[in-house]
């Protein structure tokens, strides 16, 4: 997967999340995180807890934790 998009002036970042196991877990993470504002597209994968997010313009790092945490998981930071 390629950290570039189709849309110019997109910002993509990658969180490291802790607790997810299943897809289950993934999907709980990506619908919070989709819900923040200018948030175009997440990619949550449970396996090694990178959780890929692209958006408009850089995220507020608290607005990203809230939604984490919201899901049930801690946001270790970014990759």
């Amino acid at each position: 997967m390629s950290a570039q998009t189709d849309t110019p002036g997109s910002v993509t970042t990658v969180y490291q999340v802790t607790g997810m196991s299943c897809g289950h877990c993934e999907g709980s993470v990506s619908g919070e995180l989709s819900q923040i504002p200018g948030v175009s597209s997440v990619k949550a994968v449970a396996s090694t807890g990178e959780v890929t997010v692209v958006s408009a313009a850089p995220l507020d790092d608290e607005a990203v934790r809230a939604a984490v945490d919201e899901a049930g998981f801690e946001l270790a930071g970014q990759v």
